[in-house]
Order: C-alpha cells, then structure tokens, then sequence
C-alpha cells in the first residue's frame, strides 16, 4: 500500500471512527460525513487519474454533486431540529416524538 493511499484510508476510517463514536451533536456528525465525503472525492479523483481512463473521469464530480446535496439535505436538517428542539444535542432526538 502507497503512503497516499494509507494517507486517504486512514481519514476516511477516522471519519467513520468520529461517526462512530461521537454522537453528542448533529453538527459534528456532518462534519465527520463530509471529511468521509472529502476522502472518498479525493481517493477516487486520484484513480481515475492513475487508471488514465476517460470513461471513469466524470465520477468524482458524481459524487461531488452527491456529497453537496447530502450536505445540504444535512444543514436543512440540522436548522429544523434546532429550531424544534432548542439544540442540536442527539440525546434531545427522539425517534418516538413527533
């Protein structure tokens, strides 16, 4: 394994470590999807780039685009719950409250 690809494993596995692990606000655990999201971009704008192939060239943009709606979808969920719920704390979450 190249040091550029343990380099791009690792902070995706400390991402999904963080997502993992601490779960105490909202914000924090989009901030770990988006380095997940960031790595991911990264490691496979590099392959494409290795592969030299022009059929895989247009997905890191894909999912680029993907990552963007994901975060989107994310904010607009993070402003909802703390508007309802007074802060962004996952404990103050309850599946069972509507």
């Amino acid at each position: 394994m190249t040091p550029v690809h343990f380099t791009f494993s690792t902070t995706f596995i400390l991402g999904l470590m963080g997502l993992a692990l601490h779960r105490t606000h909202l914000l924090s655990a989009l901030l770990c999807l988006e380095g997940m999201m960031l790595s991911l971009y990264v490691a496979l704008s590099l392959w494409t780039l290795q592969l030299d192939s022009i059929n895989l060239s247009p997905s890191p943009m894909l999912l680029l685009a993907f990552s963007a709606c994901e975060a989107s979808a994310g904010l607009a969920l993070l402003v909802a719950t703390s508007r309802t719920h007074g802060s962004d704390q996952m404990k103050a979450l309850n599946i069972l409250q509507c």
